[in-house]
């Protein structure tokens, strides 16, 4: 899919999309459950869908209503998929139901589409390996087959993703012996506060220590059924804020609470160092055009807004330096390269880091870009590409309705110039 962007000045109101982290968990959450669990207003994208399509493959029953997902609890006793379960594109899902898998007395083979079969896991099958599953992968990622059951125990947890941690504080509560995890660092500490809140509101016991270097969980416990609303998505809330930072008129962006725990919401202060015009907060928060500069950040708990923070910065003047982020190379795409590679044909000035980028603001112009089929990089050409006066082309954007199905039609409603062939 090839989308062609030109100048744009939007402005209106935004709903955000519910939050594919939140929406994932709970998928597995109502799979690990004892009874009916109730998921309302989840985000309904192709990454979701694969972990939803999974838990029906493991034997779930699910029923889909416009504003809800309700999913039959199989209290953590998964049945034996007759197929590959294909994730497709969702890293999300597939680490959190590896683990999962792990639990059970016989084996499940994962795959998924080209880009997933690139994501390192070498690293998650250890600690598995450790607790007692049996791993067959040719090179450390999928297509791989996992066979337990994981009985509980002492684990090293590699923190190159925190995905690795909270797929074992998701299953290790229904192991018949307590757990210990530990970690020498952990990226993304956001997202491990994200699994934690959920484990509480769902009565789970487990200790964490200081830094989240520590986990201690005790076996033999259950998860109970729940009937939860799903969180607004930060990380697609991002390029709205961008978007009303940089093009133009103000934009009101609704559904926000900025009381979770997603890292992502730490952007909206990133902006406003960058000097965005930001007023609001819960239920409405409001973005407009306003001088930016230049700034130095730490993304580590925010990788998924280096493509938008990246393209931002080469439009506006001064230097921004985006650092400690080098777990964004092991995305859908090596989003450090891509994005360094694309703005350049743009004319951006950029420094590639090993964990970062620096980038110097100037005058950008039109161009035909590879999104890579990366969502999160195409929609962040296509908010700079609206700055640029004359065409902007950007292929394979057929990767958008990953985590953001909405992404065309919610933007032309706003005033965005798009047109998809």
């Amino acid at each position: 899919m090839i989308l062609r962007v030109r100048k744009s000045c939007l402005s209106g109101t935004i709903a955000v999309p519910g939050s594919k982290s939140h929406t994932i968990r709970g998928i597995v959450a109502a799979l690990q459950g004892n009874g009916l669990s109730i998921l309302r207003s989840p985000l309904d994208s192709e990454d979701t869908r694969s972990a939803l399509d999974a838990a029906r493959l493991f034997g779930a029953p699910v029923a889909e209503y416009p504003d809800r997902w309700e999913i039959g609890g199989l209290n953590g006793k998964l049945q034996k998929p007759d197929r590959v379960v294909n994730m497709n594109n969702s890293g999300t899902g597939l680490r959190m139901l590896t683990a999962l898998a792990a639990m059970q007395d016989f084996p499940v083979t994962f795959d998924g589409d080209e880009s997933l079969r690139t994501r390192l896991m070498s690293g998650f099958f250890r600690a598995l390996e450790t607790l007692g599953a049996r791993v067959e992968s040719a090179e450390g990622h999928c297509p791989f087959t996992i066979c337990g059951p994981v009985r509980g125990g002492e684990a090293k947890v590699d923190g190159k993703s925190s995905q690795f941690l909270t797929s074992l504080l998701f299953a290790l509560p229904a192991a018949e012996a307590d757990s210990v995890l530990t970690l020498d660092y952990l990226n993304e500490q956001p997202y491990a506060e994200i699994t934690a809140k959920w484990l509480s509101e769902l009565g789970i016991s487990y200790v964490k220590h200081p830094g989240l270097l520590r986990w201690e969980i005790p076996g033999n416990q259950k998860f109970p059924a729940f009937d939860k609303v799903i969180p607004a998505d930060f990380s697609t809330a991002c390029f709205p804020l961008a978007a009303g930072a940089l093009c133009g008129g103000r934009i009101d962006i609704l559904n926000l609470d900025f009381s979770d725990a997603q890292g992502d919401k730490q952007v909206f202060r990133f902006f406003e160092q960058m000097g965005a015009n930001i007023s609001g907060g819960d239920k409405v928060c409001s973005v407009s055009a306003s001088a930016l500069h230049g700034v130095e950040l730490d993304l580590n708990s925010t990788p998924d807004a280096l493509p938008i923070l990246a393209a931002s910065a080469a439009l506006i003047p001064g230097e921004t330096r985006l650092l400690n982020v080098a777990q964004a190379r092991n995305k859908e795409t090596d989003r450090i390269a891509a994005m360094t590679a694309e703005l350049r044909k743009m004319g951006a000035d950029i420094d590639e880091l090993p964990d970062g980028m620096i980038i110097r603001g100037t005058t950008l112009h039109p161009a035909t870009v590879d999104s890579r089929n990366d969502h999160r990089i195409a929609m962040a050409l296509a908010i700079a590409a609206m700055r640029l006066d004359g065409e902007t082309v950007i292929e394979h954007a057929e990767g958008i309705p990953v985590s953001y199905p909405g992404f065309i039609s919610d933007f032309k409603a706003l005033g965005a110039n798009f047109s998809l062939e």
